[in-house]
């Protein structure tokens, strides 16, 4: 997101983590940010007089998201109050229809292989 008046630029990072333990959302941020490090650097680099930065928006393994965290980068990109329940609904919703496809996708290879094992008895 490019903000010309304040020159500031963030990359938005949307991932999902597979992570079991309660900090999560800490060890799928670092593992994140080390991703784009050299791009952030060199951009820092190349434009000294701007700000750069990387907000990630994580849901956890079973597409849960963590409210308070994706708020709080709401803030930090300045969202008006107003629109950032309608975008977390419309991003929640996403992840819904996404694991939903993963789910139909695996149960349709298992349904295959068991149509295959059959047809060979």
């Amino acid at each position: 997101m490019i903000n010309k008046n304040h020159r500031t630029l963030y990359i938005l990072e949307f991932k999902r983590s597979s992570h079991r333990n309660k900090n999560f959302l800490r060890v799928k941020e670092d593992e994140v940010n080390e991703q784009h490090r050299s791009i952030i650097e060199a951009l820092r680099a190349a434009a000294p007089g701007w700000t750069f930065g990387q907000i990630n928006f994580l849901a956890e393994r079973r597409g849960a998201v963590v409210e308070y965290d994706f708020y709080h980068k709401f803030e930090k990109l300045n969202v008006q109050a107003g629109k950032r329940e309608k975008i977390l609904l419309a991003h929640v919703q996403r992840i819904c229809e996404a694991h939903d496809t993963v789910m139909r996708s695996y149960y349709q290879q298992i349904q295959s292989l068991i149509f295959a094992t059959e047809q060979k008895f």
